[in-house]
């Protein structure tokens, strides 16, 4: 979970960097301070974005203060938390779509919290009600995800079937109806996510590549490429990802904002 708050002197727009979990923006603004495009419209307030969003552009009012919590959850407890998988292949959905009357419910507890840290909890326990009634993946499905996790993307689907037990057609399948995505194309997220921190930390495209599983720097530019739209050098600079603790563009903001990171189950 992280937590910020910008003043917004003019319109602002940030692309956001594709990243190997389902995220989930709540507009605390004081009036609705953040917008996106979504099925054609340009909607604003809390939303729900899921796994490789392509370009998508989140903004702000021309004038006032945009503050916002952004929890990032992955697949696994998506899928617990909002049901419907075939949503975080790739949607941006508003949350009162999602969640209905109790989107409106939740902003207003964390809207009128005293303190970063009550919003964290207060979000933790909205989560954990609404998981603790949903089913949740196949077992095998969710060992998937972690091994994937766990090797940075570099692992065979061959090898990811002989671990949980399943053929390879089985975990394909089970995989992209539970996930959204097909393990292939999971595990290239999840490697990208892992060069795009690199590359953020300051390190040369050629040694992220190397230090990455990427055959060579040209790979690395294309795979940036195709999530992303733009080279490794403009990934490396991305505002998006001053959010996470591992890579602050001290350049962008004196002190970064309140962070929570909360352990996956």
């Amino acid at each position: 979970m992280a937590g910020f708050r910008q003043r917004a002197p003019a319109r602002v727009h940030i692309a956001m960097v594709a990243h190997p979990s389902v995220t989930l923006f709540v507009d605390l603004s004081d009036e609705s301070g953040l917008s996106y495009d979504a099925h054609g419209r340009r909607l604003r307030g809390s939303a729900l974005v899921g796994l490789v969003p392509g370009d998508l552009r989140l903004g702000g009012r021309a004038a006032g203060r945009i503050e916002c919590l952004q929890i990032r959850l992955s697949p696994v407890l998506a899928v617990a938390v909002f049901g419907a998988s075939a949503e975080l292949s790739g949607a941006v959905v508003s949350l009162e779509d999602v969640w209905g009357r109790d989107a409106g419910r939740a902003e207003e507890r964390l809207r009128a919290a005293a303190s970063w840290d009550e919003r964290f909890t207060i979000a933790v326990d909205a989560l954990g009600r609404r998981m603790s009634a949903r089913p949740s993946l196949d077992p095998e499905v969710t060992a998937a995800w972690r091994l994937m996790r766990a090797s940075r993307g570099r692992v065979r689907v061959d090898s990811l079937a002989n671990e949980v037990g399943w053929s390879r057609k089985r975990l394909w399948s089970r995989f992209r109806s539970q996930i959204g995505l097909t393990p292939k194309h999971a595990a290239r997220l999840v490697r990208f996510d892992h060069a795009a921190h690199l590359l953020a930390a300051g390190d040369a495209a050629a040694r992220v590549a190397a230090a990455s599983g990427y055959a060579d720097q040209a790979h690395l530019h294309r795979e940036v490429k195709a999530f992303t739209g733009v080279t490794p050098t403009a990934v490396a600079a991305a505002p998006w990802l001053a959010i996470d603790d591992a890579a602050w563009p001290t350049h962008l903001t004196p002190s970064p904002p309140p962070v929570r990171h909360v352990p996956a189950k």
